[in-house]
């Protein structure tokens, strides 16, 4: 059972449905957009369309997590190729490089809106998403983008509780962020590094990891994992090292200040002040 002020929380949100007439989902398969989803469907039917941007920074894997998701719900869905990465500003990776990525989506779905007769865009931001630097919610409202769940005044934990309620397999998924921001600031994003970082990605989730990151610093790999993770790391070395190698990186690192998310954010080229020492170093210690 909800408690009643998250209860009133959910009637708020298919309130909001209900007002919007017809919708666009900016859906990723996170926990967040999911639950956006779900709801507008329940709401809405037909008048509810969930948009899976597909672009290099946007992991195959994800892709099809989301799908799949979507398939079980039974909410119509659309992949919507983007082309963030033409773009020299975004390619740049500035510190507000999230800004020109959701600015090409969103207008990719303007288009859809405006051809195709929809009324509202919807993405998954919520009331915790409020306190971080996210330029791209700049860009959403810009375009007239709505938050639901922040005009519900839904928080993360309580995205979780109502995606475990409305019964979403993905209601405790780790947040994970675009590839792209597993770059330095400054470093120039490319499609071939982002499917660099996604195979070596691909590793970790092979071997049953959940939560993570591979940070890419030229040759070097850096891995963050929560702290708990770490044994287990050193267990299936052999496997991490190669299957990275295989990837291209010459060095991998596992990062002692355990996993966090923005790590990256800041100055240009930063190490996110953080103790990385080899896994070998691990090993022969």
């Amino acid at each position: 059972m909800l408690a009643l002020e998250l209860e009133q929380k959910l009637d708020k949100l298919c309130a909001i449905m209900h007002e919007c007439g017809s919708v666009l989902v900016a859906y990723s398969g996170g926990v967040d957009s999911a639950l956006v989803m779900a709801v507008a469907y329940r709401e809405l039917g037909d008048q509810a369309l969930a948009c899976i941007g597909v672009s290099p920074s946007y992991p195959t894997r994800e892709m099809r997590d989301a799908v799949k998701l979507a398939e079980q719900i039974g909410v119509p869905y659309r992949l919507v190729n983007t082309e963030e990465y033409r773009d020299a500003n975004y390619a740049a990776n500035p510190t507000n490089r999230c800004y020109f990525c959701k600015s090409e989506l969103h207008d990719q779905l303007k288009k859809i809106l405006v051809n195709e007769n929809w009324q509202v865009v919807l993405d998954g931001n919520n009331i915790s998403d409020l306190g971080d630097d996210r330029p791209g919610m700049e860009a959403a409202r810009e375009r007239g983008v709505r938050s639901p769940l922040i005009e519900a005044g839904i928080t993360k934990p309580e995205v979780r509780e109502l995606a475990h309620h409305l019964g979403l397999p993905v209601w405790d998924k780790p947040a994970m962020a675009c590839l792209s921001s597993r770059v330095p600031h400054g470093t120039a994003i490319t499609p071939e590094l982002l499917r660099q970082i996604e195979s070596a990605e691909d590793v970790l989730v092979e071997l049953g990891f959940r939560q993570f990151r591979v940070r890419h610093h030229n040759e070097v790999a850096r891995l963050e994992l929560p702290k708990e993770d770490f044994a287990r790391a050193i267990e299936c070395h052999a496997q991490i090292v190669s299957g990275l190698r295989a990837a291209g990186y010459r060095f991998v690192t596992l990062d002692l200040a355990g996993f966090r998310t923005g790590s990256l954010n800041g100055s240009a080229h930063n190490s996110a002040q953080a103790t990385i020492i080899p896994l070998a170093e691990i090993l022969v210690a």
